[in-house]
């Protein structure tokens, strides 16, 4: 169930990228707002490349070869779901609308959905994850 269900925030998140897109809202030809989304991707990749092959996958699927706490997973829990909010958050600030702020709600709260979809099968694989959970912030260090 929790599979299914990740799946629908990841098509959500799918949803509502490609909805700024074609608004014209997620690239601004803003510096700051270029500044913000160039440091996202770069943590991003960050994460991508710390995590490994293993990372390509739809639905949330906790893989083989440990849990990875090294690298921007020392820093959050989720840095590819939090490179993806700040990315999209500076395309819409940049370019406010409630349309847009509502796609970006929207993929916030799809990659929270996937988030919490993600730790209980994370958990039940990997119970050191409880550890780890208490000492390191989900998306926010010092705050969530």
């Amino acid at each position: 169930m929790l599979k299914a269900v990740s799946l629908v925030g990841y098509a959500l998140m799918l949803a509502s990228l490609a909805g700024l897109i074609w608004m014209k809202r997620l690239f601004s030809p803003n510096p700051v707002a270029i500044a913000v989304q160039v440091l996202s991707l770069a943590f991003f990749l960050w994460a991508r490349i710390t995590f490994g092959r293993r990372s390509f996958h739809l639905a949330a699927n906790p893989t083989a070869g440990g849990l990875v706490t090294t690298g921007p997973y020392q820093l959050v829990r989720h840095p590819i779901y939090t490179a993806m909010c700040v990315f999209v958050w500076a395309g819409v600030l940049a370019h406010w609308s409630w349309p847009a702020a509502s796609f970006g709600v929207l993929i916030v709260a799809a990659a929270l959905l996937r988030i919490f979809c993600e730790e209980r099968l994370v958990l039940a694989r990997y119970p050191e994850y409880l550890e780890y959970a208490k000492n390191t912030a989900r998306m926010i260090p010092g705050f969530f």
